[in-house]
């Protein structure tokens, strides 16, 4: 299958024409700025990107410096935005079903939507000063000297060099590129407790339940459950689905206040039946934490 990473880009023109250089790809780790990072690249003349000039980008002197992985650590993507109307884009992927591994030199690359299940891929292609770079077809090579994954693909370490042929030219595109990350993100961890106590309000049986939900990390917890009531004469029953802004420290509450969807049917006071599920997208990882549906009793005093 062909792979492309999404990035930010800073101009929307170039997002569309950087867009058309490279295939979907689905799982990927968040971008993140390097801590530190340069890419440097040159050409002779007559090499199409370069023009026969040589440049050079260090992260505290761009406006952009990210650094974005697949999951499956097969590809990656560096995006570099200099300034206004000059951004550079390196895509590199082993074949599939591969990862990119240290001290390996992928020849025989290709571009998509060129390049074969068994081919590794490189496109570099960007904009300089306004003036669109890229290549309808490429090949050429290059060498992960140094890399290191954090969890889901997370690029926390990279040195790699590679080397360019565009649209058939005979002269190549050489570059490095060098970038240290933050260290990656803690995983999602979240739990969630429903409280075996709870309120009803005679007659109208409105009650009122709820819980806490923890995490390691600020999350927006979804908290979605039922509340039901074995009568002699029915059994009222209530769902609800709210969202919780968690903050890692301490248990943070939630309430829900509910009257029975069941027709003709009220809550009393005595015991209920809580069945409560919490889930939370991964700010940093394409993960749900998900704490599973729980079944509790709660207890319904008249308020």
């Amino acid at each position: 299958m062909p792979k492309r990473l999404l990035v930010r880009t800073g101009s929307a023109v170039a997002a569309m024409t950087l867009a058309l250089l490279a295939a979907p790809l689905a799982d990927t780790a968040h971008a993140y700025s390097a801590t530190s990072g340069t890419l440097s690249f040159n050409g002779e003349p007559g090499e199409p990107i370069s023009g026969g000039r040589s440049y050079a980008y260090t992260s505290g002197a761009v406006q952009m410096f990210d650094v974005q992985g697949s999951t499956d650590e097969n590809s990656l993507t560096v995006a570099v935005d200099a300034e206004q109307g000059t951004l550079w884009r390196l895509n590199i992927a082993a074949p599939d079903g591969e990862k990119l591994t240290e001290g390996t030199t992928y020849t025989g690359t290709k571009q998509w939507p060129d390049a074969q299940p068994a081919d590794p891929e490189l496109t570099f292609s960007g904009t300089d000063d306004g003036t669109e770079k890229w290549c309808n077809t490429s090949s050429g090579s290059f060498t992960i000297e140094h890399i290191a994954f954090g969890p889901y693909g997370y690029v926390h370490e990279l040195d790699a060099s590679f080397e360019q042929y565009c649209n058939g030219s005979t002269v190549p595109l050489r570059g490095e590129v060098h970038a240290v990350m933050p260290e990656p993100p803690v995983e999602l961890a979240m739990g969630m407790k429903a409280s075996p106590e709870g309120t009803v309000a005679v007659p109208e049986g409105r009650i009122a339940v709820g819980g806490t939900v923890t995490c390691n990390k600020p999350a927006s917890v979804s908290v979605v459950g039922q509340v039901f009531q074995i009568q002699k004469k029915g059994t009222p029953s209530a769902t609800y689905d709210i969202a919780v802004a968690c903050t890692p420290g301490s248990p943070v509450p939630w309430s829900v206040s509910l009257t029975s969807q069941e027709p003709g049917t009220a809550f009393q006071p005595g015991l209920a039946t809580m069945r409560t599920r919490a889930r939370a997208n991964d700010r940093d990882y394409p993960v749900t934490a998900d704490t599973g549906q729980q079944e509790s009793q709660v207890r319904l005093s008249k308020s």
